[in-house]
């Protein structure tokens, strides 16, 4: 779930703070119980419960896959339970439906993605004056829905990128 906010979406959960146990003490506290019974304890906390309310449901909706992306529908023995709610209340039962809510947000994704070519770009990191340009290349590429190429086109025409300074290169002797 963690991966799919920060990777997919471009969301990042806020770090735990220092007084939260980590998940390990919690598994290891009850090791039979399926992750996500352990997930369940760790959210008794009511610090933990921030975080993990979105994270926990994507994660729990996409357990279907194994590590490398195989089908599965037992995890140690067990039936895999691929339900879940996301904070804006919108429920699930199986990973292909999490995947059709994923799939409505597309602007996010899109604009995670164009963020991250423009990171590329420019070889810095995107900062808060470049949002302008960011919001214009999604203007810009929004009616065709985004198409990866039209995205690429974008980011090569914004303004931090044609307007970048380049590096002096050393000379070797």
């Amino acid at each position: 779930g963690n991966w799919v906010l920060e990777t997919v979406l471009g969301e990042e959960p806020p770090p735990p703070p220092d007084n939260v146990p980590e998940l390990t003490k919690t598994q290891a506290a009850a090791p039979d119980l399926p992750l996500r019974k352990q997930l369940e304890l760790h959210r008794t906390d009511p610090t933990c419960v921030s975080c993990h309310r979105t994270m926990d449901a994507i994660g729990f909706g996409l357990e279907n896959f194994d590590a490398i992306g195989r089908w599965r529908d037992r995890d140690a023995g067990r039936p895999i339970d691929a339900a879940g709610e996301l904070p804006g209340g919108q429920k699930f039962t199986t990973p292909r439906e999490l995947i059709d809510i994923l799939a409505g947000r597309r602007d996010d994704f899109a604009r995670h993605l164009a963020g991250r070519l423009l990171t590329y770009g420019l070889g810095r990191g995107v900062e808060y004056y470049d949002r302008p340009a960011l919001d214009r290349i999604l203007d810009r590429t929004r009616a065709d829905g985004y198409r990866f190429r039209d995205l690429i086109r974008e980011v090569a025409l914004s303004r931090p990128f044609l307007l970048q300074r380049a590096e002096p290169q050393e000379t070797k002797p």
